[in-house]
């Protein structure tokens, strides 16, 4: 455009304008959404990643752990039954806290075929001496620290305590947790899965 040129109509300055800010608005969309779609993908990955294979899950059933009463705790005899799996240990405070919660789930819960395991990662002489403290109407096993290896397996990665696994009447894992449960989140997780 020259000295001589006339100007152009005010609209055409401002189109170019609004052509600029529309294409910076679809690539903030484009990428935004690519964004959003990378994260479900990790997600899921992640999620997948995660997952007990059907090996452990098949593995879980011949398993067999000393009581500390005596006799065993075998994992062979809650199948067809809904339970709830929890690893603890008696050094671990928040093990600890949540023992109430997760009795009184089994109480409350026991009538509907509900079953509660705690598998102790812990040796046979502390977990005696807290039971006789804090006596819980639910089966321990004693585990030790190989507890730690099959905790992994249903999916705790990192190795943490406490850690709880629900398993369906078919025997499938349906909810599993890292830390502190409550009657209330036990209950619901429960109420989700009903009869299956």
């Amino acid at each position: 455009m020259s000295a001589t040129d006339p100007p152009p109509p005010d609209g055409a300055a401002h189109g170019t304008a609004d052509a600029a800010t529309r294409r910076r608005r679809w690539l903030l969309g484009g990428t935004a959404l690519s964004a959003i779609g990378a994260g479900i993908g990790w997600s899921v990955w992640r999620r997948r990643a995660d997952a007990p294979g059907d090996d452990a899950l098949a593995d879980l059933w011949s398993l067999r752990f000393p009581r500390p009463e005596g006799g065993e705790l075998t994992f062979a005899t809650l199948r067809g039954r809904p339970w709830l799996l929890n690893f603890w240990a008696t050094w671990c405070a928040p093990c600890i806290k949540e023992m109430p919660e997760l009795d009184r789930f089994r109480t409350a819960y026991a009538v509907k075929g509900w079953e509660v395991v705690g598998l102790a990662v812990d040796s046979l002489a502390p977990v005696r001496e807290f039971l006789q403290r804090v006596p819980v109407g639910f089966p321990i096993g004693i585990a030790g620290f190989a507890g730690t290896e099959l905790s992994k397996q249903l999916g705790n990665t990192g190795g943490g305590l406490p850690f709880t696994v629900l398993f369906d009447r078919r025997g499938r894992l349906v909810q599993r947790k890292l830390g502190v449960t409550s009657f209330d989140e036990l209950a619901g997780w429960a109420d989700t899965i009903g009869d299956r």
